[in-house]
C-alpha cells in the first residue's frame, strides 16, 4: 500500500507543477485555448492519442468487447491505429490547421459558424457539444473509481471528486499548453504500463500460447458462439457484424469530435503534421491494440464477483477483476496507467467543453464587448461548473461505460463529422445540409435510447455517423448553392503559394543543363 501511495503523491505532484510551470503559457485566450498553435509534433501527438483513449477503453471496451469477441476485439485496436489515428492525421491535420488559421476559428462550433457564415450554427453546435460531453465525462469517473476501489479500497465518490479536483486545477492554470505537458508524461507512462500488464497477465496464465489454448477450449455452447469450437481465438471472432460497428464508432468517431480534430488547429508546421502522424499512429497500435488484445483474454478470468444479482455480466468488473491477482507494484502501475489516460481525456474534454461556451455562446451573443482578460476568466470559471456537473452526473451513472460513450460519441461525431470533413474539402456544403447533419446525428443518438429501435447504442453511433455522411451531400444538391464569393475567400487559404525544398515537392519547372 505504501508503495501505491508514493507513486500516487508523485504522480499527483508531477501534474500540479506542470500546471503551475504553464502558467507563463496561458496569459491570452489564444494561448489558452490553443497554445499560440505553435505546439510541436511530440505534444500534438500524444496530446491526441491520450485524448483518444482513456479508462472508457482500458476498462469498459476492452472488458465487455473482449469478452464478446476474444482476441478478435484486438481489430478494434488495429481500427483505432489505422482509421482514427493514421487517416485522421492524413485527411484532416493539414487542412484543418490551414482553414481553422484562416478563418481564425478557435473551436469546432466557431468553424461551423465562421465556415458557413452562419451564427444559429455556432450556438447550435455549441449546446451539443456542451451537453453530450457530459455523459462522456461521466464514463471517465465510473471506469477509474473501480481501479481504485480494487487497488485502495477507496469509496468511488471519493475517487471521483479527486480526480475532477486535480485535473480542474492543473486545466485552469495553464490552459492548453498544460494539458499537452501532461498529457505527453502521461502517455509515456500508457505505453510503458499497458507492456508491463499484458506480460504479467499472460504470464499468469501460463505463457501467450498457453492462454490462447485455454481462451480456444472454452464450451462452443456459449450462445455468443453459435456453437462454433474455438470462436474466441478465431481471425473475426464470433460476431463480426457487431464486431465492425465498434470499430467504426471507436475509429471514425475521432474525426467528428471536438475535443479531437481541436489537436490539429494547435500544430505548428508541415514538419509537426508529419511527424505527429507517424508518432500518434505508433501510440495508437500500442495502446489501444494491446488494451483490446488484454481483454480479448477475459473469459480466462470469469469468476462470480464479475456477475450481477440477476446473473447479468458486470463488463465494467472483468479488467478489474483480471488485475486484482498482479503484485502491488503492477497494481500501482495500472492505477496511473489508468489515472493517466483518463486524466488526460477529461482536461481534454473539460478545455473544449468551456472554451465552446465562452467563444461560441457567450461572447458575441450574450456579452457583446468581452476583452481577452474577460474570456479568460469566464472560461476558468465554466471549467469549474463542467467538472461540478460531471461528478455529479458520474455519482450515480446511469449505465454502462460503453453505452455512456457510446450516445456521447454517437450524437458529437453523427453531427459533426460529415459537415466538418466536407466543408474543408468541398465548396458545396450548404447551411441546410450541415443542419440536417446535426439533426440526424443528435436525433438517431437520443431517439434510439429510449425507442431501442437499435439494440446497441454502439451501433446507433456508428449508423448516426454513416448517415451523415450520405445526407450532407445528398441535401447540398437538392439545396441552393452557397454565395460563391464567400466560398472563394474561405478556400483561398488552399491556394496560397509557398516556397518548400526540393526534396519534399518535384520543381514544376526546369531548366536544361548545357
Amino acid at each position: 500500500m505504501a508503495v501505491k501511495l508514493i507513486m500516487l503523491l508523485l504522480f499527483f505532484s508531477v501534474m500540479v507543477g506542470v500546471g503551475i510551470y504553464s502558467r507563463k503559457h496561458a496569459t491570452s485566450m489564444n494561448d489558452f485555448v490553443l497554445g499560440g498553435r505553435s505546439v510541436g509534433p511530440w505534444l500534438t501527438a500524444f496530446a491526441y492519442g491520450t485524448s483518444y483513449f482513456s479508462a472508457v477503453v482500458f476498462v469498459g471496451y476492452a472488458g465487455q468487447f473482449g469478452w464478446k469477441y476474444g482476441l478478435a476485439s484486438t481489430w478494434v485496436g488495429l481500427g483505432n491505429a489505422v482509421l482514427g489515428s493514421l487517416l485522421a492525421w492524413v485527411v484532416l491535420g493539414r487542412r484543418t490547421r490551414i482553414m481553422t488559421h484562416h478563418l481564425k476559428a478557435a473551436t469546432m462550433p466557431d468553424f461551423f459558424g465562421k465556415r458557413y457564415d452562419s451564427n444559429a450554427l455556432r450556438i447550435a453546435a455549441s449546446a451539443i457539444v456542451f451537453i453530450f460531453l457530459i455523459p462522456y465525462t461521466a464514463s471517465l469517473y465510473n471506469g477509474l473509481s473501480r481501479l481504485f476501489g480494487m487497488a485502495f479500497d477507496v469509496p468511488y465518490a471519493v475517487c471521483v471528486i479527486l480526480m475532477a479536483t486535480l485535473t480542474g486545477v492543473y486545466v485552469i492554470l495553464g490552459g492548453y499548453m498544460a494539458t499537452a505537458i501532461n498529457d505527453f508524461i502521461q502517455g509515456i507512462i500508457m505505453l510503458a504500463g499497458i507492456v508491463a500488464v499484458i506480460l504479467a497477465v499472460l504470464n499468469g496464465q501460463g505463457g501467450f500460447m498457453q492462454a490462447v489454448r485455454s481462451l480456444s477450449e472454452i464450451p462452443s455452447d456459449v450462445p455468443v458462439t453459435l456453437g462454433q469450437q474455438g470462436a474466441f481465438t478465431s481471425f473475426f471472432g464470433p460476431d463480426p457484424v457487431n464486431l465492425m460497428g465498434v470499430v467504426i464508432l471507436t475509429s471514425l468517431g475521432t474525426w467528428g469530435l471536438p475535443q479531437m480534430v481541436h489537436k490539429f488547429y494547435t500544430i505548428r508546421n508541415e514538419k509537426a503534421v508529419n511527424t505527429g502522424t507517424v508518432i500518434s499512429t505508433i501510440f495508437a497500435v500500442i495502446i489501444s491494440g494491446g488494451c483490446y488484445f488484454l481483454g480479448g483474454f477475459g473469459r480466462l478470468f470469469d469468476n462470480p464477483g464479475i456477475y450481477a444479482e440477476d446473473g447479468s455480466i458486470i463488463y465494467d468488473g472483468i479488467i478489474p477483476s483480471m488485475l486484482s491477482t498482479l503484485p502491488d507494484v503492477l497494481i500501482g502501475i495500472v492505477v496511473i496507467l489508468v489515472l493517466s489516460a483518463s486524466m488526460s481525456t477529461l482536461s481534454s474534454l473539460v478545455l473544449t467543453s468551456s472554451s465552446t461556451l465562452t467563444l461560441d455562446f457567450i461572447k458575441g451573443n450574450l456579452m457583446k464587448d468581452l476583452s481577452d482578460k474577460k474570456q479568460l476568466l469566464i472560461t476558468r470559471i465554466l471549467i469549474v461548473f463542467f467538472i461540478i456537473i460531471s461528478v455529479i452526473l458520474a455519482l450515480d451513472p446511469p449505465t454502462f461505460i460503453a453505452q455512456l460513450m457510446g450516445i456521447s460519441w454517437g450524437a458529437l461525431a453523427g453531427a459533426f463529422l460529415a459537415p466538418f470533413l466536407y466543408g474543408l474539402f468541398w465548396k458545396r456544403v450548404t447551411k441546410a445540409a450541415v443542419w440536417a447533419s446535426f439533426a440526424a446525428g443528435v436525433g438517431i443518438t437520443v431517439s434510439n435510447m429510449f425507442l431501442h429501435f437499435i439494440a446497441s447504442p454502439i451501433n446507433a453511433g456508428a449508423i448516426a455517423m454513416v448517415a451523415g455522411l450520405v445526407i450532407v451531400p445528398v441535401v447540398s444538391v437538392l439545396t441552393p448553392k452557397p454565395e460563391k464569393q464567400h466560398m472563394d475567400s474561405i478556400f483561398a487559404c488552399y491556394d496560397e503559394p509557398v516556397s518548400v525544398k526540393l526534396k519534399i515537392a518535384l520543381p514544376e519547372k526546369e531548366l536544361d543543363e548545357e
